[in-house]
């Protein structure tokens, strides 16, 4: 069983500010919620006040002025070709991605892949609202844990340093970088 964390790992580039600027294209009044999403991430990023859980509730306060379900279908459309090749061409039926990202983004375009298994950030698509906490780092580990139980990890794929908990369970362990996949440094 192999194991990918999704964006800047097996998407190229980052899929909720992707699809956020989507929406912003088609929605305009999301813009008047610049200066609070501004200010929430001077609050979070600059002064280390609250969670990355509260800051993004308050990003996701966008989804109030969109369609979500048609928009993430029509942004599905346009960006499945980001995609990495990598992934399509080594894709195996139990693949399990685990993502920071909200599930109700990521979901659809895993189940056209043929990824059955999804753990990813459980958002409400209306709102923007969390129930539980952001999908990232331990949070990944104990998720996976929750939902299949203790897997055997063959590989594990991620961008990020942040997903080095799960990284330690697998047999082996890679880095993505762009196009370039690296074995792990757990000296780092």
């Amino acid at each position: 069983m192999n194991i990918y964390d999704f964006d800047n790992t097996i998407y190229d580039g980052d899929s909720t500010a992707d699809f956020y600027f989507f929406c912003l294209k088609r929605h305009k009044k999301i813009i008047a919620l610049f200066p609070s999403l501004l200010f929430s991430f001077i609050k979070f990023y600059i002064f280390k006040i609250g969670t990355k859980t509260q800051f993004k509730e308050k990003m996701y306060r966008f989804l109030n002025f969109c369609n979500t379900e048609k928009d993430v279908f029509d942004f599905w459309s346009v960006n499945k070709t980001k995609i990495k090749g990598f992934y399509l061409n080594q894709h195996r039926d139990d693949d399990i991605i685990i993502s920071a990202s909200p599930e109700f983004l990521i979901k659809p375009i895993c189940k056209e892949l043929g990824i059955k298994y999804v753990i990813a950030s459980k958002v409400n698509s209306k709102t923007g609202k969390y129930s539980g906490i952001n999908c990232h780092g331990e949070e990944k580990v104990r998720r996976l844990n929750e939902c299949l139980g203790n897997v055997q990890i063959e590989k594990f794929y991620s961008d990020s340093i942040s997903d080095a908990p799960l990284a330690n369970l697998a047999k082996e362990a890679y880095v993505v970088n762009k196009n370039k996949i690296y074995e792990w440094n757990f000296n780092k």
